[in-house]
């Protein structure tokens, strides 16, 4: 697999936010988002045995699989690694493509508003959504998509008058609409990786 990095930190998003968490990003997506964080050129080979034995180096017994778009790579044969050596399995997607069996954890992220339409999710359950919100693209429900929890996190633009902006949008925003909850990046606040 083309691993980015294999790190130790805080989730910082969504409904685990603060949980101590091993997270493995891969490289490669199928997607070209214009405000993508992963250089997808640096990666490492590694065997899911190697992902394994560099998770168990770390306490935290959540895993998260993250990029890029961990789909393109993610094995059954790896789900059922890091659950035997006893670890949960958490994946973020943009849910584009299925995901083996087994996963602990769904974060939905949908892309299509920023991408274009022919890149809708394919994925019919999640156990939360996580749409980006930047001020101008109008927040989607996606209703065909069961899910437990749907947040909305304000985009990081790297500009902190711009960001200030879309944060202040978003939180009068999800109280118009309670239906959503805000996620902000605690690790970005938090200044942690």
């Amino acid at each position: 697999m083309k691993v980015n990095e294999i790190f130790y930190s805080l989730q910082g998003e969504g409904h685990h936010s603060g949980r101590p968490s091993v997270f493995v990003r891969l490289s490669g997506c199928n997607l070209a988002c214009p405000f993508c964080d992963t250089d997808h050129a640096n990666h490492n080979p590694m065997s899911e045995a190697q992902i394994v034995a560099a998770v168990l180096q770390h306490p935290a017994r959540w895993v998260v699989l993250t990029g890029g778009e961990p789909a393109l790579q993610l094995t059954p044969s790896l789900v059922a690694a890091l659950h035997q050596a006893g670890r949960q399995v958490a994946v973020e997607t943009n849910g584009t493509r299925p995901l083996p069996e087994g996963v602990d954890w769904v974060t939905l992220s949908p892309k299509d508003p920023f991408v274009g339409p022919g890149y809708k999710p394919v994925l019919k359950q999640a156990n939360e959504l996580k749409v980006l919100f930047d001020g101008i693209h109008r927040p989607t429900l996606y209703p065909e998509i069961e899910v437990g929890y749907r947040y909305l996190q304000p985009l990081d633009t790297g500009n902190p008058e711009r960001n200030a902006t879309i944060t202040a949008q978003a939180v009068a925003y999800c109280l118009q609409n309670p239906e959503w909850q805000l996620s902000l990046q605690i690790h970005k606040l938090l200044n942690i990786k």
